[in-house]
């Protein structure tokens, strides 16, 4: 009897700690996963939309668009040449970049400049600035990512044109730092043409919604960064509360908003379900 109840001790010992070690071993594959493997991957997702007022010469235009780089936070040289690499392979007629160029320190942004230069687009590449951007010396960055071939927009538009007809590409000022103002830059915009509207953070859709915007681009959120099954995003930024990545229809007239999950991380170096995005994105004319 001696035996029996020692050996049966040692079995719930040896359970505990088969079971901690299992928990641990988990615990250590999940962070492993979410902060060495995770944030290495590169998701290219493409979308479609269909839009009414889209001339019919700018059927089938592609947009590569990305987000949230956050230079100088554990984004490495391999991540922003895969990022390159999947772009140029894409041959993209416009590249537009959603902002959050570096995390903080401007310069850690230099070393960059030639991965960002090398990002083309057919008809252009046009870029705004992020929050994290006012972090640094905002006037800086936007001269850099000038010098890299971005158009940059700050309450400004651009007109891309294709056989005689245009579409209108709007940037706005940081929703967070910076001073956004719709109407300064739809400024000059012809009546009823196609505008795209480029804004950092996307719970502005609701605003942007009043204006003519034919759709919205935003990034900001990073998706959540960490995501759980059932849950969705842990937590996200002031800015992305109601929009956090994907496809939405805002207002009354259904306005397109989509926001791409970032290619960098903030606060902690780790993804969780929540892969660093390249969307790749379809304009198609007419109505649906």
């Amino acid at each position: 009897m001696k035996n029996s109840r020692k050996s049966g001790r040692m079995t719930r010992r040896a359970f505990l700690k088969r079971s901690g070690a299992a928990i641990l071993g988990a615990g250590m594959l999940a962070g492993g996963y979410a902060w060495l493997w995770e944030p290495r991957q590169l998701d290219v997702v493409r979308q479609s939309f269909r839009c009414p007022r889209l001339p019919v010469v700018f059927d089938g235009l592609t947009i590569a668009l990305f987000s949230d780089l956050h230079l100088g936070f554990h984004t490495r040289e391999s991540d922003m040449a895969r990022l390159a690499e999947a772009i140029e392979s894409e041959s993209p007629d416009l590249v537009l970049f959603t902002g959050d160029a570096v995390d903080s320190r401007t310069e850690a942004m230099r070393d960059y400049l030639p991965l960002l230069a090398s990002m083309n687009g057919a008809l252009g590449k046009f870029a705004i600035l992020g929050n994290h951007d006012y972090l640094g010396d905002p006037d800086r960055i936007a001269d850099m990512l000038g010098i890299s071939g971005f158009h940059v927009l700050r309450n400004t538009h651009g007109l891309v044109k294709r056989q005689g007809e245009a579409l209108a590409i709007v940037g706005l000022e940081d929703g967070i730092m910076g001073s956004p103002d719709p109407v300064q830059g739809l400024s000059g915009v012809p009546h009823g043409l196609f505008t795209l509207l480029m804004m950092h953070e996307p719970d502005y859709a609701d605003t942007a919604a009043g204006y003519p915007f034919d759709m919205q681009l935003s990034g900001h959120s990073h998706g959540g960064q960490v995501r759980l099954p059932l849950l969705g995003a842990v937590l996200t930024p002031p800015g992305s509360r109601r929009y956090i990545m994907g496809t939405y229809a805002i207002g009354e007239r259904s306005m397109p908003l989509y926001v791409n999950r970032g290619i960098g991380e903030t606060h902690l170096p780790i993804r969780f379900l929540c892969k660093p995005e390249l969307t790749i994105i379809t304009l198609r004319s007419g109505k649906a």
